[in-house]
């Protein structure tokens, strides 16, 4: 079979809540809150990846890059050391969220 049309190109797109959107899922902001380092582990261990790179710039540069969200590893590395927990939220928001529609 001939191809007769290429695929659409896949557009950039942005996380899916912003970043201090924390009551959208206060469920979220509260675990983070007062188990920050579990939720890091909760989201690497969804990604396949190791515990304690659950947590910072590398793991979210990389949900960046799997899921072609808008930004730099220099954005990831400011948000993340400025913004830590809502970082991880806002991560971990996104992934439900991803979930939820069934592309994660």
């Amino acid at each position: 079979m001939a191809v007769t049309k290429q695929p659409g190109r896949f557009q950039p797109s942005d996380f899916q809540t912003d970043l201090c959107d924390c009551f959208s899922d206060c469920g979220t902001c509260a675990y983070g809150f007062f188990c920050y380092y579990c939720l890091g582990c909760n989201i690497a261990s969804e990604m396949d990846e190791c515990c304690l790179c659950g947590l910072g710039m590398p793991i979210r540069s990389v949900y960046r890059t799997k899921y072609n969200i808008k930004g730099s590893m220099c954005k990831d590395f400011m948000v993340t050391l400025c913004f830590p927990l809502c970082a991880t939220c806002q991560l971990k928001r996104d992934i439900k969220r991803r979930k939820q529609q069934g592309i994660f």
